[in-house]
């Protein structure tokens, strides 16, 4: 069922030759843009941040060569119709400062959702604002049902921008991560196409 979808999805967005041509998406403050190695010293300068990755399965990058496997990861994903990242570019700037995007979707059913930012720009709605984007592009593009996301407990900033969205909060998945030779509770929160729908009725 889910290679008739991916194979739909294809045919709408790249055509007969399969040849896809990344999306790129606009909001009043922001680009997202693909991301490619030409950013790999901006997402070296994201991730180099222990602030960045407090609440993230990976270590702070020591070097910029530790960068190049994650955006490889996110290219391969995008050319096999897994998922799709965004790199988050403020207008009249060629940096990234973060990323957002899902990092798997079955079409007409679920996917996972995930973002990141640089610490210097914290607490300027850039991530709310990237995200509202993406969201209205996996529901109405893509075409999910439910976009999911889990975030790691004490993480307030991030559990503010999924409900500022709209997200419900469903519970806690224990001992749902692992890594650093430990587990970690996740609060997972989701947002149905319906209830999205509904928010956009209301002007909410």
């Amino acid at each position: 069922m889910y290679s008739y979808y991916l194979n739909h999805y294809f045919c709408k967005h790249i055509g007969n030759n399969m040849k896809k041509v990344f999306p790129k998406l606009h909001t009043e403050r922001l680009n997202l843009i693909e991301i490619t190695q030409s950013h790999l010293r901006d997402y070296y300068e994201i991730f180099k941040e222990e602030k960045v990755t407090k609440y993230y399965n990976i270590m702070p990058f020591g070097q910029i060569e530790d960068a190049r496997k994650y955006i490889d990861w996110f290219q391969s994903r995008y050319k096999e119709g897994l998922g799709i990242r965004w790199g988050i570019q403020i207008k009249g700037d060629n940096r990234i400062i973060g990323t957002a995007g899902f990092n798997n979707f079955q079409i007409n059913h679920r996917s996972n959702i995930g973002y990141d930012l640089h610490c210097n720009y914290w607490k300027k709605g850039f991530v709310t604002e990237a995200l509202s984007q993406i969201v209205d592009y996996g529901f109405n593009e893509i075409g999910v049902n439910r976009i999911e996301a889990e975030v790691m407990q004490g993480n307030v900033a991030s559990e503010r921008v999924l409900q500022k969205l709209g997200f419900c909060r469903e519970g806690i998945l224990r001992d749902w991560a692992y890594w650093n030779n430990k587990h970690y509770d996740m609060t997972m929160f989701s947002l149905l196409k319906k209830d999205y729908q509904s928010l956009l009725a209301t002007g909410k």
